[in-house]
């Protein structure tokens, strides 16, 4: 498995993505507890204390990596997570944006996720949408992923590496120069 160094910034256009840590607990505890926002994801439980305990455990795995998605001027927008690495695939989800980002940080958000997991070597990736979060389903249909299946409520997804270059090219206007 591939080790991530929780220093990385990934850089972008007009957003950054860092590392969570327990001092974000209260902005993830915000986020995760929106019940439109987080209405797909698991429950969250406990307090903001809690949270920050996740939140150090998280950290200190190497082999996950939960980032805050930020502006260019530090404001908190989001949170995506990268997780159950499986060869050259990893998983990411947990996304959430907050409600008036710019409508630009979805996108701009997955291009850096995949830059930064091609850039640790992954060439694919593995994830799950619920079903019903169509918004969701379409976003990646774009971005060329295909289903692969369904269990219960979750409809299971890959993108691979042609994919994931053909997304980055056709929407670079969202990347650095």
């Amino acid at each position: 498995m591939k080790s991530f160094d929780k220093k990385d910034v990934v850089n972008g256009r007009s957003i950054y993505l860092r590392a969570a840590t327990s001092e974000d607990a209260a902005f993830v505890f915000e986020m995760r507890s929106d019940e439109m926002k987080s209405r797909y994801l698991n429950k969250i439980q406990g307090t903001i204390a809690d949270q920050a305990a996740w939140l150090e455990k998280s950290y200190a795995d190497p082999y996950q990596f939960y980032f805050v998605i930020c502006s260019l001027a530090h404001e908190p927008l989001g949170l995506v997570r990268l997780y159950d690495q499986q060869g050259d695939s990893f998983c990411w989800g947990s996304w959430l944006i907050k409600r008036g980002a710019p409508s630009s940080t979805a996108i701009e958000s997955a291009l850096l996720v995949y830059q930064f997991a091609l850039g640790q070597g992954f060439t694919q990736s593995h994830f799950e949408v619920s079903a019903g979060n169509d918004s969701v389903i379409n976003f990646h249909q774009k971005f060329g992923a295909v289903e692969t299946g369904r269990e219960g409520e979750d409809i299971r997804f890959r993108i691979e590496l042609p994919a994931i270059q053909q997304s980055m090219q056709k929407f670079r206007k969202f990347l650095p120069a």
